[in-house]
């Protein structure tokens, strides 16, 4: 089990450098040069050439790549914001909490509402409650998030004038975005436990148990659940990772100081320093809730814990015949 987390941690160091090495490129070659961003559209050619070279940017590529790996990876440094002319590590963590909060807590309630809701139509197929949560997560599903948002605006904040129009000064300010946000994860959470579900109740052990004499409750909740949450859990992991670096537009509409928005603010004013941090940190966030959904395998699915746990006591076995040999 160890072995396993720490063998899935080295395996993100690869991930990561071939990460910043497409991004750093992708910036390199963009025709747009920096010292213009910084200088403004009407700088001469002399006062552009002179500012690459104090920057560095007339460096090689390769020189320029290696630097910025260095001091990305032991310094955990991205450089400074062309246009805040300030950290961009400093921007960036000012900025995440926000959206972490938004998307953690989006998909928390997502989940509380999609798993119940796609347990009770699994075990109720074909009863009405089973169709109301069909009919659900299809129109969910069908909204995009930049249309709920403008709704949840203009119907709570607007015409009845319960919850702010943007900007979270106080709680009520949290409550549109992260519903936003919740609604398009519910109607995926809730088709997919009701898929897996279903697809486990109809199991030879789920016979057998019933057969038993155990109550449904019993069955669902200590025989079905755990083995249909492994899709789900997938699903879930992948979510934690997109929504909490996809919250651009939602954080836009609702003029929220997050991540989402330091990132559309940086691309209009092509501040590549930023993009390039921004996106380094969207991925690394991405890959350790991957890891984490990995090491949740475990723990959920016993077959898995099983598989190290035979090895492990394996390898003890042959190295006490080996032992035994020796002596």
């Amino acid at each position: 089990m160890f072995k396993m987390i720490v063998t899935r941690i080295l395996l993100l160091i690869p991930v990561m450098i071939g990460v910043v090495i497409v991004v750093f490129t992708i910036n390199y070659m963009n025709p747009s040069s920096p010292a213009i961003t910084i200088l403004g559209a009407s700088a001469t050619p002399e006062a552009v050439a002179e500012l690459e070279a104090s920057l560095g940017l007339d460096r090689p590529y390769l020189v320029q790549l290696g630097e910025y790996l260095w001091n990305a990876f032991t310094k955990f440094d991205f450089g400074d914001s062309y246009i805040y002319n300030i950290p961009v590590t400093t921007l960036i963590f000012q900025r995440l909490p926000s959206t972490m909060i938004i998307g953690l807590v989006g998909v928390l309630l997502s989940i509380l509402i999609g798993v119940p809701l796609g347990i009770w139509a699994a075990v109720k197929q074909y009863s009405a409650v089973d169709y109301g949560a069909t009919i659900l997560a299809t129109v969910c599903s069908a909204l995009p998030n930049f249309w709920v948002a403008n709704m949840l605006i203009l119907l709570f904040a607007v015409n009845l004038g319960w919850l702010p129009v943007s900007g979270i000064a106080s709680w009520k300010g949290w409550i549109l975005p992260i519903v936003a946000v919740a609604i398009g994860p519910i109607a995926i959470i809730l088709r997919m436990t009701r898929s897996s579900m279903l697809e486990v109740i109809r199991q030879d052990y789920i016979r057998t148990a019933r057969s038993k004499g155990l109550a449904e409750r019993k069955v669902i909740t200590k025989h079905a659940l755990r083995n249909g949450l492994i899709p789900v859990v997938t699903v879930i992991g992948m979510m934690v990772g997109t929504s909490m670096t996809g919250t651009i537009i939602i954080e836009t509409i609702f003029n929220i100081s997050g991540l989402g928005l330091l990132i559309y603010k940086a691309v209009i004013s092509q501040d590549y320093t930023i993009i390039q941090g921004s996106v380094i940190i969207c991925a690394l966030i991405i890959s350790v809730c991957n890891l984490l959904t990995d090491i949740a395998y475990a723990f959920i699915d016993p077959r898995i814990k099983a598989q190290y746990t035979v090895n492990k006591n394996r390898r003890q076995r042959t190295a006490a015949k080996h032992e035994e040999a020796a002596a």
